[in-house]
């Protein structure tokens, strides 16, 4: 089943000299639920602009994304914002945790702003953390958490919502090599057991190898590739 697709998708923005660059121009992309796609390519190629277009946080100059089936178009920004909140986690290389609230609080937040219930929002976000190997440190703020631990806080409040589709953006740059693949153990993991479609920008060959697919994105064009010609 296609939870996510991209149909000649375009991006592009006007030079301070007034011309155009071109970011994306005609990118397909489908993913399967369940599935784990990489995409790879060098810095400023454009992998966190099509993220965002793929998670309604940006649109398109051209082309078409459809979420579960819902196509983004035309839809008003309040519209978009209710099918972010119900169908995509996001997970980037800060993880933006609020700091004054505990690694419980911060997974229950998207289930709060969702109308949960107090009780019924603590228990899944119990249930989360304890899926992420957090279960002991539901009530330390972000400051008491090491890097790896945060990362895996931002991806249980990712989670919270049972997003059909997660975006992640170099979710472990940050990271060292430790909780790097603690963390990308947990995405492969996390894919394959909750059916999750998953999207990683990412320039970590191991991450990478970790996925069904690994997509290359350069020259504005996506392009199936090898991870192990395409990441150093």
């Amino acid at each position: 089943m296609i939870v996510l697709e991209a149909i000649d998708l375009a991006k592009e923005y006007r030079g301070g000299d007034g011309g155009t660059i071109t970011i994306l121009d005609g990118v397909n992309l489908e993913v399967l639920r369940g599935e784990m796609v990489a995409v790879v390519g060098a810095s400023g190629a454009g992998k966190s602009t099509l993220l965002h277009l793929l998670g309604a946080l940006d649109v398109p100059t051209r082309g078409a994304v459809r979420i579960a089936g819902e196509t983004l178009a035309g839809r008003s920004d309040e519209d978009l914002s209710a099918l972010r909140n119900r169908s995509v986690g996001f997970v980037f290389q800060f993880h933006h945790l609020l700091r004054e609230f505990t690694a419980l609080e911060n997974v229950m937040m998207p289930l709060r702003i969702a109308g949960w219930d107090t009780n019924k929002a603590r228990s899944r976000a119990r249930e989360l953390l304890e899926r992420v190997g957090l279960g002991g440190r539901t009530e330390h703020k972000p400051a008491a958490l090491s890097g790896g631990e945060q990362q895996r806080t931002a991806v249980a409040r990712a989670l919270a919502i049972d997003p059909v589709v997660l975006l992640a953006d170099e979710p472990s740059g940050n990271l060292d090599h430790v909780n790097s693949e603690r963390l990308h153990d947990l995405f492969a993991e996390l894919s394959r057991d909750l059916e999750i479609a998953m999207v990683i920008a990412t320039h970590n060959r191991s991450l990478a190898a970790r996925a069904d697919r690994t997509l290359l994105l350069e020259d504005a064009h996506l392009t199936p590739a090898d991870v192990r010609e395409v990441v150093p």
